[in-house]
């Protein structure tokens, strides 16, 4: 192999081994302006788009232990990578095939395990990462909250009855006070004597 297809290779091999997942997609008829933005929308997703020979991505892959790629390589080929989510990437592509027709998925790979273009299109009907974390902490944080407000409860609705029974004792006007029975003075009685 030539020595610019060897620094290639070594650098198509640095990439997929850093990357936690890899989409292969076919951009053929997809010219250079959109290309661009595809680049553009992708990198704001965490990922990267690079064009790449069939041949040399295959012997990439095989080296960094991607052995069976799911059949030949055909077609213009280009290859996405990402650090961050794949379902962010994976949403990316689709939309942007929904607006040009292009680029059209065909494979990916996670973690090692090869994902068929159906796999990718299911993943990028996936909130982000970041929205699943959000939502499964508020599933958790959901028992938690009825607690608190359950034992807050009966505490609560004493304070609501002391303040009811304060308000009514404000609100009534006060009743002059009426002498009691037994405090009546009767004259003293006569002794006889």
């Amino acid at each position: 192999m030539r020595q610019e297809k060897q620094s290639l290779t070594k650098e198509y091999v640095a990439r997929l081994n850093s990357a936690p997942f890899f989409i292969v997609v076919n951009y053929t008829g997809l010219k250079v302006g959109p290309l661009g933005e595809l680049r553009k929308r992708l990198a704001k997703a965490g990922a990267e788009l690079h064009v790449v020979k069939n041949s040399i991505f295959r012997i990439a892959a095989q080296e960094t232990g991607v052995a069976d790629l799911g059949g030949p390589l055909t077609g213009q080929l280009a290859v996405v990578t990402g650090q961050k989510d794949i379902s962010v990437a994976a949403k990316a592509i689709k939309t942007f095939a929904s607006e040009f027709d292009k680029p059209k998925l065909k494979f990916g790979f996670l973690n090692n395990v090869r994902l068929a273009e159906a796999q990718l299109l299911a993943l990028a009907d996936l909130p982000s990462l970041d929205v699943l974390r959000g939502k499964l902490l508020g599933v958790l944080n959901a028992p938690a909250t009825q607690l608190v407000v359950l034992l807050n409860t009966p505490a609560t609705q004493l304070v609501r009855v002391i303040r009811a029974k304060s308000e009514q004792a404000e609100s009534e006007p006060a009743k002059p006070a009426e002498p009691a029975a037994d405090l009546i003075l009767s004259p003293p009685p006569v002794v006889a004597g």
